[in-house]
């Protein structure tokens, strides 16, 4: 993240730390067996903050690694990428 900020990282590291708490949670769940919704509710709060990494993620890439390769004439390679990325994501 050569375009990473100290607060943003710091932001990105304290939600990833929830979600491997959240991780855990769910782990325990299955091994003390409680209802399957309970567990399935969980995981979509998993998804929905890993999500929300992500977009922290890709707009920081767009906003500072796309648009350097733009302004340095190497847009068409950085747009590929970018393309490539927002299609494995959005699966």
């Amino acid at each position: 993240m050569p375009h990473s900020n100290p607060r943003r990282k710091k932001n990105l590291l304290l939600r990833l730390s929830r979600i491997e708490g959240q991780i855990r949670g769910i782990s325990r769940m299955v091994e003390e067996e409680q209802y399957c919704v309970d567990i399935l509710n969980q995981i979509s709060a998993v998804r929905s903050a890993l999500s929300s990494v992500g977009q922290i993620l890709l707009e920081g890439h767009i906003r500072g690694c796309v648009t350097d390769a733009i302004k340095s004439d190497h847009g068409d390679e950085s747009i590929d990428e970018l393309m490539q990325i927002i299609k494995k994501y959005t699966l």
